[in-house]
């Protein structure tokens, strides 16, 4: 398929971008392409080029801005053929503009309102407040060995106590999910593991195994435990972007809160108006 075939094919599939209106083309802004008359400027290029699949990320530029075009070209070709044909005069497309232009605005506040005020400096406080001053926190790193019964895990222990190595005794007889890592469980803090297990581990030392198993709700569990240390808080560049989407989602609920509150909203459907009310307190 041709890059141009494809674009269309990726845009046709998903609700075209807002019509751009207004626009007077100047240097900054040229025509790169006209449709029975109408122009197609570069920042609607730009716009169309946003709304490809992310699959022409990877494509050079000059690509990506032809596919773009080639999409931008098809959809007004398409538009005016509508026209002709009366389609914009139809009450099902003024109700779908009226919802788009709806959208539209919705977008354009969230982006002046939310978006745009966030600062590198809000998210770096943010960041100092609540990831940054966060107390360190002692993790552990084990492995374990799952049996089914307390007479299997005790036969390891005896073999281990005569030398056997953990790992491999791990992949010769666990039957949990780790026995192919040697059970090998990673660094966890207290709280991630089930209670019985969480205190025998932690009650070991580096190097040490317990010398009677454990039981949980999996089976009976002999662990060893590898190594403590702990835990240090992420960069600022590591979780920046997460920082970010925190930030934005609160100024966004209460952006959203203000404006119900100054708008009259009324559902008038009986059962939407219950499902509808029982949402707002998680809102």
């Amino acid at each position: 398929m041709r890059l141009s075939q494809l674009a269309a094919t990726l845009l046709i599939s998903s609700i075209a971008f807002a019509p751009v209106q207004g626009f007077a083309a100047d240097e900054a802004d040229p025509v790169v392409a006209t449709v029975a008359g109408v122009e197609i400027l570069a920042s609607e290029l730009a716009l169309a080029e946003g709304d490809l699949d992310p699959q022409f990320a990877s494509l050079p530029e000059e690509q990506r801005r032809v596919a773009a075009l080639a999409a931008v070209i098809d959809i007004k070709t398409l538009a005016r053929k509508a026209e002709a044909e009366k389609l914009d005069e139809t009450d099902e497309f003024k109700k779908l503009m009226a919802f788009q232009r709806d959208r539209a605005l919705h977008n354009a506040i969230f982006k002046s309102a939310v978006v745009d005020p966030v600062s590198e400096a809000d998210i770096k406080a943010r960041y100092d407040k609540e990831i940054a001053a966060t107390p360190p926190e002692e993790e552990i790193s084990a492995r374990h060995i799952l049996l089914k019964t307390e007479e299997e895990a005790k036969a390891v222990i005896t073999e281990l106590d005569a030398g056997k190595d953990f790992a491999e005794l791990a992949k010769e007889k666990s039957t949990g999910p780790s026995a192919e890592q040697g059970g090998d469980l990673g660094y966890f803090s207290k709280g991630q593991m089930v209670p019985e297990f969480e205190a025998a581990a932690f009650a070991l030392k580096p190097g040490e195994y317990a010398k009677e198993p454990v039981q949980t709700q999996f089976g009976w569990h002999v662990i060893k435990l590898e190594d403590r240390r702990e835990t240090t808080p992420p960069a600022f560049e590591d979780v920046a972007d997460q920082v970010r989407q925190v930030v934005m989602r609160e100024r966004y609920a209460d952006l959203l809160k203000t404006a119900r509150e100054e708008t009259k909203i009324e559902v008038l459907d009986p059962a939407l108006k219950t499902a509808y009310e029982a949402l707002k307190p998680q809102q």
